[in-house]
């Protein structure tokens, strides 16, 4: 179909009135064209694999510049010996003149080797333009489906985590016989199901994550009691999205390695605030296990190759420990 529209554009781009008739401008049109279609397969299927991929190029270059004489030589053997030669009586005086020329005259004629050659080379270039097109969405294709997949495989991952936590609270209130059970049950449904039926899609509505970090304070506050002082505040000035779980994981850290170890009461100050450009997210928390960048768990790891996926380089994270204090900001790219 290419070809055939590149034929096509030089009989209808040809004046007819340059010719004596259709036939003499379909020979001069096809002889063009089939020159045109051995430069672009010899180039693109040959030349190029065989030598410019394999990064040897002057070799390439030479050998594209003996292609390009050759077809300039063929283009002049058929133009000299057949097509001048039957058509002589139709050309005009400066055709007749040129037409008289020897074929060796012709071929030494630089001005004229380049301008064929640009002619034999431009339908390659458009194929090879568009085969580079080609191969790059198929490889952009490629690249996204396995960016999803690890996604998946990420979020499998983490969700378990999550409720086997959320589990854990669960128990130690079943084994208090605490009244407290039946709310426990009811906040931790309302997180099942945003996990399992809501947040399929890769970024979600921060208010809904932030709905979900409420429901899991809920929890833990129930489960910790007065072990631990919770201070939540957020500033949304618009609504964002946002990867789901990525908030939460550093929550589950914080009483993880900020509650459940601490023999006083222990404390978690978070502040969540977005606008149309960024969303900032920050969380303190009292910190007696010490040790706790030998100690990650799955779920941070977790959480930074999904950053790394996703937000690529428009997100920062800063965490740091000082004073028995465990402090953590991220920053990233409202979407």
């Amino acid at each position: 179909m290419f070809w055939l529209v590149v034929f096509i554009y030089f009989v209808l781009y040809m004046n007819i009135t340059y010719y004596g008739d259709y036939r003499q401008l379909f020979e001069f049109s096809f002889a063009i064209v089939s020159l045109q279609i051995i430069t672009a397969y010899t180039g693109i299927y040959y030349l190029i694999p065989q030598f410019l991929k394999r990064k040897r190029t002057l070799l390439f270059v030479l050998l594209l510049l003996v292609l390009l004489v050759i077809m300039y030589a063929a283009y002049l053997v058929f133009k000299s010996y057949y097509y001048d030669v039957r058509y002589f009586e139709y050309f005009t005086p400066e055709q007749k003149e040129q037409a008289q020329q020897s074929f060796w005259d012709r071929f030494i004629n630089m001005y004229s080797f380049l301008k064929k050659s640009l002619k034999f080379l431009t339908p390659a270039a458009l194929l090879l333009v568009a085969r580079i097109y080609k191969t790059e969405q198929t490889y952009l294709k490629l690249n996204e489906q396995k960016k999803i997949a690890e996604l998946t495989a990420l979020k499998h991952q983490l969700n378990p985590h999550f409720l086997f936590n959320t589990l854990n609270n669960l128990y130690a209130l079943a084994i208090k016989k605490s009244d407290e059970t039946p709310e426990v049950i009811e906040k931790l449904s309302d997180i099942l199901d945003y996990m399992l039926y809501r947040c399929d899609d890769t970024f979600v509505l921060l208010s809904k994550e932030i709905e979900l970090i409420k429901n899991y304070l809920s929890l833990e506050k129930l489960r910790y009691g007065k072990r631990v002082n919770v201070n939540f505040s957020e500033r949304i000035e618009q609504e964002v999205k946002i990867a789901p779980f990525l908030l939460l994981t550093f929550i589950e850290n914080a009483f993880k390695h900020g509650v459940a170890q601490e023999l006083k009461e222990a404390f978690i100050i978070i502040k969540i605030s977005a606008d149309k450009n960024e969303i900032v997210f920050d969380i303190k928390n009292s910190n007696s296990f010490l040790k706790v960048s030998n100690n990650k768990g799955i779920g941070l790891d977790n959480v930074k190759k999904q950053l790394e996926l996703l937000y690529g380089n428009s997100y920062s994270l800063y965490i740091k420990n000082e004073g028995g204090n465990h402090h953590a900001t991220l920053k990233l790219k409202s979407k």
